[in-house]
């Protein structure tokens, strides 16, 4: 006999449902708590492999037996989606349904609650040699990956299989970009003039990684440009150039390589170094001039 009454619960409770729900609210973006029965002793409610979905909002699908440990349950999934004194992303519960929790099972339940976030997305800004291979790495790093480029004969289904593309001016997209706090975006374009119009367009946009392909000094030239149109250094500082770690790249897939990684620390929480190296000042304080952009 378990201890709920299936009417009273907040969302459907079939099995089936779990997965139907967790394949479309991965569809949607939505964060959510998947927490799953791992072991079970005695009498208890639900067995191992019952699950059940927890949301923000409080919905809920499926059940691992309602009563008490299914309200701790939920409960400690919203700390997880809170983020948690820790920023912990996983925990795991293990109670004694009747010496702890008062309910009358009389048997012992673990259920183990993961977090589990939409992919980042990525939006690669250009669809040239370096673009290629760092969409495939990016992709099998699960990313959900996006790339634009104006040219159809770059921007192929072919070349980036595991991508979005998108056969559209770089900049109309960039002007037009409903991004989030939660994604990456790399400028990686065959133009500096372009490079230029697709950083100002989205430095102030929410990202949390922006990034442009290119030397130390095409760096200073585009920071003094930026300064020159308004921007502040704390703006200009979010954008990361050169792009990628400083691992010795030189092929077009070992650069890829280099800012995928660079892409993954962020994403994990490392160390990143700041996004740019302010320009020199002469004597009087004034930015020296900028070196030629190479």
């Amino acid at each position: 006999m378990t201890e709920y009454d299936a009417r009273d619960l907040p969302g459907p409770t079939r099995d089936a449902d779990v997965w139907s729900a967790l394949g479309r609210w991965r569809a949607e973006r939505r964060t959510f708590v998947l927490a799953t029965v791992v072991e079970s002793r005695g009498f208890t409610p639900r067995k191992p492999g019952a699950r059940i979905l927890v949301a923000s909002d409080g919905t809920t699908v499926g059940t691992i037996g309602g009563g008490a440990i299914e309200r701790e349950v939920i409960d400690r999934a919203q700390g997880l989606l809170a983020g948690g004194p820790r920023g912990e992303i996983s925990t795991s519960i293990h109670r004694h349904l009747t010496q702890e929790l008062g309910m009358c099972c009389g048997g012992e339940m673990t259920v183990f609650l993961e977090r589990l976030d939409p992919a980042p997305r990525l939006w690669i800004l250009g669809a040239g040699y370096i673009a290629k291979p760092m969409a495939a790495i990016a992709a099998g790093c699960g990313f959900e990956v996006t790339v634009v480029d104006s040219r159809p004969e770059w921007a192929t289904a072919e070349r980036f299989p595991t991508s979005n593309v998108v056969v559209r001016e770089p900049e109309d997209v960039a002007r037009s970009l409903s991004s989030t706090e939660s994604d990456f975006a790399v400028v990686v374009t065959h133009d500096h003039a372009l490079d230029q119009i697709l950083v100002q367009a989205l430095l102030r946009r929410p990202l949390r990684f922006l990034g442009m392909i290119g030397s130390i000094p095409k760096q200073r030239k585009f920071a003094l440009r930026l300064r020159s149109r308004g921007f502040s250094d704390a703006e200009i500082e979010r954008l990361h150039t050169p792009l990628g770690l400083a691992i010795g790249a030189a092929t077009p897939e070992e650069i890829a390589v280099s800012v995928v990684a660079q892409l993954v620390a962020v994403r994990r929480g490392a160390t990143v170094e700041a996004g740019w190296t302010p320009p020199v000042r002469s004597a009087r304080g004034e930015p020296a001039p900028a070196e030629a952009c190479s």
